[in-house]
Formats: structure tokens, C-alpha cells, sequence
């Protein structure tokens, strides 16, 4: 049986099913159980301490503004706050645990019993969350070689400046099917972190990764198949891209007789693939007994009504209002809501000018303006456009003043100089031509030099005419005004 023909009958035959384990740093100044500082990018090893290290004779204490960030993310994900929770040591021997255990929750977690809805293509999907729970972070390996992994490396480095660091493991029930559900959980389950303020959940800091237990098994059945377990997923593309080919190959491996294995494994971007890792561990490989340093948590209702009632608008509820709000898709209210900077500053520009279309200042702000963030090497936090220098020139654009075109080079200019855009306008003659006599001349020349176009928009192929509205925009240096244009053309043409 080839491989095309194993995988068409294994599709019939089998669904997969996904279970993710997130793992978000928080974003407290200091570690979970000591004072060094938690500040990302410094010198290798300068943030550390002999509690950290775990040097003989030191003692941990409880951050507690990591238990509260901890809290606060069990009610977000409408979790039960347990009145009673306690720190277990995870026993395990890799180089980058100093102390060669992990203090971790094992079975008295925080957060319990919760859910996150997740839109996939227009469908709601309820995802189970079965526990939240606090641990710290471990150090950082680098493996220096060829492969950049432990097998082949010529030599490894530990840096423990994140050893320690305050750790929330988000647990999904299995109940994600695709690899696209997957990846929307992940990205519903950011916003909610990052609109929370608990973590900057930025992916490609490693503050957020995910690992993913990848299963199939006979449609309609309720036992769960062989699980495999893919690591340290710290990309939404790695996530999409691992899950669907995990599925792919564990329904080919049965589809041709072969037997599934419980293990963990690496996945190769790179290859576009997963590798074989190690078998997978149990949790009583870890040999779980209760931390004899730190005493147990107890949440009272008070504390826990207390934060509740501070919790801020989450992205189901942002996205709710906005919408209703500015008649915008869902599409573009999505986009918006999902990284807060981007959100205030769209509604700081379309609350502070009357009469503001909601869609042209979504566009301006997701298109146009992230580009030349990008282009100029800023972020929304840093840009020298702020929202009121936006405003300001997407008014002249409402009012004719300026074409689209001369608009974004108006908006080049404004990272470059503190000048308004009016100023910018005027000062490089950018101000749209809306004067029909000034026009008619160019429309002439266009219509000389095109006369095949003309033909065919006389004999009914009317899209040749944004041909050429666009030489009359060249020859105009993006000034006239298109609509102006496009009526003088359709006259100077007739038919």
C-alpha cells in the first residue's frame, strides 16, 4: 500500500484528537521562590542566587504576585479557585534543573475545571481546561553544533537566568480535533494572558510554548488512542504544522499495519517533521512528594471575589463590543483585539475625530501603519506617529485634500519629522487635484496614447478603465483625484 493510499484510508477511518499544555512565564519583577530579577536578554548567569541554584542550606519563598497573576488566569479561564493548594518536588536529572528538582503543583493545583471558547472559521468550540497550576521555569541549554540538538552538539551551554522564573501550565482537556482548532485555542488563549496583563506571552522570547499530546483513533469510539507527546512548540506556524503532521503519520503508521508507540517527540521545522525524542515519562517516574519549605496555599472568597472583580474586558467581550460598536467584520475585529496596544490606539483614532469611518482607520492601522513600523523599526509602543497625528491625516484623507496614494507617502514622511500632515502637504505639494481643468489635459494625453484600451471600454470592458485612472495617477504623482479622474476618462472615452 503506498503512503497516499495509507493516508486517504486513514483519514476515513481515524480522528485526532489534541490535548495542549501551555506553558507561560509570568510577568512578575522577581522569581517564583526568590528576589533575582526576571529581565529577558541579560548577561548569561547574572541573574541568579543560591536559591535559584539550589545551593545547599537555602530556602524558597512564594512570590506573591505570581500566585494572584496564577488566580486571576483560573477565573479568566472560569476555573474553580481551590481553597486549598500546595507545592510538590518534580524529581528529574537534566543540566538545566540546578537542583535536580522542580518545585511544581502536582495533585492540589491552584485552578481547577474550567473552559475557553474558541472560534474556528465562524464555529464556537468550548475547550475543557482541566487545572492551572504554578511551577518555575528551568534553565536554558544551548547546544552548540551543526544540528542546534543534543544529539551531534560538540558542547552544551546552561545559562540559568530562567531558572526560577514564575510559570503558569494551562492543561486543555482533549477535546481539539484539527490542527487548526489547535492553533486558534492557542492564539484565543494568548490574547486572554496578554488582556489580562499576567505575561507579554511573546512567543519568540520563549515566554509562551506549548507542548501538545497528539492522538487518533476509530471515529465514534470513546477511547483514547496511543498518545504521542510533541515538545516545546514556541510558534502558532510550529503548532498548525506539527499537530497536522503527527496526525498524518500516526494514521499512516496504522493504516499499514504498524504499532504506535507512547513517546515524545521532537519536532524539526526545519525537515517538517517529528523526530523520535525519548519514551514518554509517567508522572510516577517523577517520584511527586510535597515541598517540606513552602506551606500550602489558601485562597479565601474574599481574595478570590476580590480579583475577580478587577478582572478586565477579555477578547470575547472586546470583540462582542467592537463589533456592535463599528459594524466591522469579524475578521478585522479579530486582528484588533488581539494585541492591546493595537486595539487602544485604533480607538483613540476613531474616538477623538468625529464622524471617523471605522473601516478606513482599521485599515489605515493594520495596513498601511504596520508596514511602516516594520519599514522604520518600530513598534506600536515606540512609533513617533501616535493616534492623533494619524487622525489628523486620514481627515485630510476624508476630505479630499489628499489622494490614498500621496496619503501613505504623507505618512513616511511623519515618522521622519514631527511636522503635522498638513504641513507635510503642503510643504511637498502633495494636495490632491480636484480641479477638473487641470485634469481634462492629462485625461487627453492618456486616452491618445491608449487607444486599444479605449476600443475595448467602448465595446463593454469597463475594468480596463482602472488601467488608466492609474497612468493618470503616475503622471500626477498619486495627486488627482481617482474618482474625479475615472468620471473625466469614462466622458473623454463615451461609449
Amino acid at each position: 500500500m503506498t503512503a497516499a493510499v495509507a493516508e486517504e484510508v486513514g483519514a476515513r477511518r481515524y480522528e485526532t484528537v489534541i490535548g495542549i499544555e501551555t506553558h507561560c512565564e509570568l510577568g512578575t519583577a522577581t522569581k517564583m521562590f526568590c528576589a533575582c530579577p526576571t529581565t529577558f536578554g541579560a548577561e548569561p548567569n547574572t541573574q541568579v542566587c543560591p536559591v535559584c541554584l539550589g545551593e545547599p542550606g537555602s530556602l524558597p519563598v512564594a512570590n506573591g504576585r505570581a500566585v494572584e497573576f496564577a488566580a486571576r488566569i483560573g477565573l479568566a479561564l472560569h476555573c474553580r479557585i481551590a481553597e486549598r493548594s500546595q507545592f510538590h518536588r518534580k524529581n528529574y536529572f537534566y543540566p538545566d534543573m540546578p537542583k535536580n528538582y522542580q518545585i511544581s503543583q502536582y495533585d492540589e493545583p491552584l485552578c481547577v475545571g474550567g473552559w475557553l471558547d474558541v472560534d474556528v472559521e465562524g464555529e464556537l468550540r468550548r475547550i475543557g481546561i482541566t487545572r492551572v497550576h504554578l511551577e518555575e521555569d528551568t534553565g536554558k541549554s544551548l547546544h552548540v553544533g551543526a544540528t542546534g540538538r543534543i544529539h551531534g552538539a560538540d558542547y552544551s551551554l546552561v545559562d540559568y537566568n530562567r531558572a526560577g522564573i514564575p510559570l503558569v501550565e494551562i492543561v486543555s482537556e482533549p477535546d481539539l480535533r484539527t490542527a487548526d482548532e489547535a492553533r486558534a485555542y492557542a492564539e484565543e488563549l494568548r490574547a486572554v494572558l496578554v488582556a489580562l496583563g499576567v505575561s507579554d506571552a511573546k512567543l519568540e522570547e520563549g515566554s509562551m510554548r506549548f507542548d501538545v499530546n497528539v492522538s487518533i483513533r476509530p471515529v465514534g469510539h470513546a477511547e483514547f488512542g496511543t498518545k504521542v507527546e510533541l515538545k516545546n512548540l514556541n510558534s502558532l506556524r510550529s503548532l498548525h504544522r506539527a499537530v497536522a503532521y503527527e496526525a498524518e503519520r500516526q494514521r499512516r503508521v496504522l493504516a499499514e499495519g504498524g504499532k504506535l508507540t507512547q513517546e515524545t517527540r521532537h519536532w524539526d521545522e526545519g525537515a517538517g517533521r517529528t523526530e523520535p525524542m525519548r519514551s514518554k515519562e509517567f508522572a510516577t517516574d517523577y517520584r511527586y512528594f510535597p515541598e517540606p519549605d513552602l506551606v500550602p496555599i489558601e485562597a479565601t472568597a474574599s481574595w478570590v471575589d476580590g480579583l475577580r472583580a478587577e478582572l478586565p474586558e477579555l477578547p470575547a467581550e472586546q470583540r462582542a463590543r467592537l463589533a456592535e460598536a463599528t459594524g466591522l467584520p469579524a475578521k478585522e475585529v479579530g486582528w484588533l483585539v488581539r494585541d492591546p496596544e493595537v486595539l487602544a490606539y485604533f480607538q483613540t483614532v476613531l474616538g477623538r475625530g468625529a464622524g471617523r469611518d471605522p473601516k478606513v482607520v482599521a485599515g489605515w492601522v493594520m495596513g498601511q501603519l504596520q508596514h511602516d513600523l516594520r519599514e522604520f523599526g518600530h513598534t506600536m509602543a515606540s512609533s513617533p506617529v501616535g493616534p492623533e497625528r494619524l487622525g489628523e491625516l486620514l481627515d485630510l484623507l476624508a476630505a479630499g485634500t489628499v489622494s490614498a496614494t500621496a496619503a501613505k507617502d504623507v505618512l513616511a514622511e511623519m515618522f521622519n519629522s514631527e511636522a503635522s500632515p498638513a504641513t507635510i502637504v503642503e510643504r511637498k505639494g502633495l494636495a490632491q487635484i480636484s480641479d477638473t481643468g487641470e485634469l481634462e489635459a492629462v485625461v487627453e494625453r492618456v486616452v491618445a496614447a491608449n487607444p486599444d484600451l479605449a476600443d475595448k471600454f467602448r465595446g463593454g470592458k469597463r475594468g480596463v478603465l482602472g488601467a488608466m485612472v492609474g497612468q493618470v495617477m503616475r503622471e500626477t504623482r498619486g495627486r488627482a483625484n481617482p474618482k474625479l479622474v475615472s468620471d473625466l476618462l469614462e466622458r473623454a472615452i463615451g461609449g
